[in-house]
């Protein structure tokens, strides 16, 4: 590709990422067009004459991709792609890059807040207070709901990438048990894997990360809370529709388990009556897919971002997820 024609490159919903993070210029000739949100319908015009589409959570299906014969490149700004077709890219020679690696750090921090506010019940313990709960009991401490003990739990993994991993060394550094739970129904263990079954029988704690496919969608449903402990807490940060919600929700209000962390749901944003939403339960917390987002970590993003498509364009491609393409 000559160095010197310039590239239009289209950024469909740079509100995803916080105002006060600055982007860095990319080093190759380009015009820059930026987008604070992009609803479905105007994806095709506004990536008529791009070269380089970046998306975080916009949709980008076969049938946008069919009218869209100039696009060469997708950089999602996130890990997740599973608002990308594929084999859709594949077969329009559209190459896909993401960004990775970025939030071993900030995701990991998140689901271990998580853990502790549910263990040791901090929003019950918080809204109490608030409502006058304290003065009401005239003793200098007060136990309206039982506390538990982060270490010396077990901590069941879904999910073995960079993340995964991360949110095991955290969990092990404060004295948890740590299982990584190998796919469900497969038929033999990779080494530092235990199957599925007993992983989510066993665990105190279950965090999912994992990708969002086709085998992975409900992958949290009834029997699988059924079989959880009753004290075992959910902790997903992965993608909303790894779970069940309305499965969830019965268990939650029927005391199957014991409480659960959200920073996904299956609609973002969740709209007002999304049943996780409404349900004001001390043992649930949800929170808006932020878990990513410490400013380090959206640096970090921003950066690689950049580079992915700088690489790109330079000969040099990185974090490239359609492999017939380099």
């Amino acid at each position: 590709m000559a160095h010197h024609t310039p590239i239009k490159v289209v950024f469909l919903d740079r509100d995803t990422i916080p105002a006060h993070i600055t982007l860095p210029t990319l080093h190759h000739p380009h015009h820059w067009q930026s987008y604070p949100a992009t609803a479905p319908g105007d994806v095709i015009d506004r990536l008529q004459h791009a070269d380089v589409a970046i998306t975080n959570k916009v949709v980008i299906n076969e049938a946008i991709l069919t009218a869209l014969p100039k696009l060469k490149l997708i950089a999602v700004a996130a890990t997740g792609v599973n608002n990308v077709d594929l084999a859709a890219c594949q077969a329009q020679g559209v190459q896909v890059c993401n960004v990775q690696g970025y939030a071993t750090q900030s995701v990991p921090e998140h689901v271990m807040a998580l853990i502790y506010a549910l263990k040791r019940q901090l929003m019950g313990y918080h809204a109490d207070v608030r409502q006058g709960e304290w003065q009401k009991r005239g003793q200098f401490c007060f136990f309206t709901h039982p506390i538990g003990s982060v270490a010396g739990s077990s901590l069941g993994i879904i999910g073995k990438g960079a993340l995964g991993e991360a949110v095991g060394q955290l969990a092990q550094a404060v004295g948890m048990k740590v299982m990584f739970a190998e796919h469900q129904g497969a038929s033999h263990c990779r080494p530092g894997y235990q199957p599925f079954e007993q992983v989510i029988q066993q665990a105190d704690v279950l965090s999912l990360h994992c990708p969002l496919t086709d085998k992975t969608r409900h992958l949290i449903n009834q029997d699988v809370l059924a079989k959880m402990p009753q004290h075992a807490i959910l902790i997903n940060t992965g993608r909303g529709d790894l779970v069940d919600e309305h499965a969830l929700l019965y268990a939650l209000k029927r005391d199957q388990i014991g409480g659960a962390g959200l920073d996904v749901l299956s609609q973002e944003p969740a709209p007002d009556a999304h049943p996780l939403v409404a349900a004001s339960l001390p043992n649930l917390i949800v929170t808006p897919h932020i878990a990513w987002g410490a400013d380090e970590a959206v640096h970090t993003l921003a950066q690689q971002l950049i580079a992915n498509i700088d690489g790109f364009f330079r000969g040099a491609p990185q974090h490239t997820l359609i492999d017939a393409l380099d």
